[in-house]
């Protein structure tokens, strides 16, 4: 018998027993850590997202890495070795799929999106399809924020950077910092970050922002009221689509990657026509571990910045209190479920 963490609802959050059942025809991980995502926190507030309702007990956490508990030889990996785990298992033959669309797969395996339990637990199985092996010297942390780093490096496929344009970041959490941080690399031009949260508007100043400010006014003031030509969008507020809408430029483009509140938008829609804006939005994430693995190995993206507590399994419902408050300038949370110990040891297997 494990030990797991469960959302029972509505900010119900529990430690307790877990029966773990193997899967012989899968790869078993020992979880290392995970963190806790914006997507979490929505099954936590509000017991669901859209159609991903919460009806029983349910162990959430799909950004996660861990240990091999067994040899890998068709990846060349090896019992122990710290792996990355994409939690997205497409089925890999409806026509989204076959037309290279898998992240919108109706049929999809999510790790840790009800109803499959996720990886807040001592021990998972996953497909050897979503297991990928990590440079020498890469971090536990770093493994884990591989998966919000995809979710950015998806979000600014969509958003293709051009040169020298202006751009609004909204919403500086490790999505929106993420996506920062890419459009940098692609070489815009004045980048203004915005989020109420004052520490976490600072850190954009980390990734590349030029201006940071608490609300759209301050991209207004800086584009002396024309707005940017590319919006990124990552919030949890159902306003965001209209702060996002009222950021852009007249024949601007917005990429909505957050997921609001209450799975509702608050939009004017005459703003946004009027500006025949183009609207993208961004789901989960595409074949972008690869790309993720070399960014961070390669110091381009900084991802340790963004984790901000580390806790053991039995302060998740903390986690999950300090991330919706913003209490104790909370970015990104990690929790442990062998004990932030058996991070050094270079396995933590039993």
């Amino acid at each position: 018998m494990a030990t797991a963490l469960f959302l029972n609802g509505v900010r119900d959050v529990r430690v307790g027993p877990y029966d773990l059942q193997p899967k012989p025809d899968e790869v078993a991980v020992d979880v290392a850590a995970v963190g806790i995502c914006g997507s979490d926190l929505h099954y936590y507030k509000d017991g669901g997202i859209g159609s991903a309702v919460i009806t029983k007990p349910f162990v959430p956490g799909h950004e996660f890495a861990g240990w091999l508990v067994d040899d890998l030889p068709g990846l060349g990996l090896r019992r122990g070795d710290l792996v990355a785990v994409d939690p997205a298992l497409p089925c890999g033959r409806c026509e989204h799929c076959l037309s290279g669309h898998h992240n919108v797969c109706p049929n999809v395996r999510f790790t840790g999106a009800p109803p499959f339990d996720g990886a807040l637990t001592e021990r998972v199985w996953v497909d050897e399809s979503q297991i990928y092996g990590l440079p020498e010297g890469f971090t536990i942390e770093q493994a884990v924020m591989l998966e919000p780093l995809g979710v950015s490096i998806h979000g600014i496929r969509h958003a293709r950077p051009r040169l020298l344009e202006d751009v609004a970041v909204i919403g500086c959490g490790p999505i929106g910092l993420g996506m920062l941080a890419l459009a940098r690399l692609a070489g815009v031009g004045r980048i203004i970050a915005v989020d109420p949260v004052d520490y976490r508007a600072e850190l954009a100043r980390h990734y590349g922002a030029d201006v940071v400010g608490g609300s759209i006014e301050a991209v207004l003031d800086v584009t002396n009221g024309r707005g940017c030509d590319l919006v990124l969008e990552a919030t949890n507020a159902p306003q965001g689509f209209d702060d996002a809408v009222k950021a852009a430029v007249i024949g601007g483009r917005i990429v909505l990657v957050g997921i609001p509140d209450g799975d509702r938008y608050g939009l004017v829609a005459s703003s946004a026509r009027r500006r025949e804006l183009t609207i993208q939005f961004s789901r989960r994430m595409g074949d972008v571990y690869p790309d993720a693995i070399k960014l961070v190995a390669g110091g381009k993206v900084d991802v340790d910045a963004m984790v901000s507590h580390r806790l053991e399994l039995e302060e998740g419902p903390r986690a999950f209190e300090i991330q919706t408050a913003f209490q104790d300038r909370a970015v990104k949370s990690l929790i442990y479920p062998r004990g932030i110990g058996s991070a050094g040891n270079g396995g933590g297997l039993r």
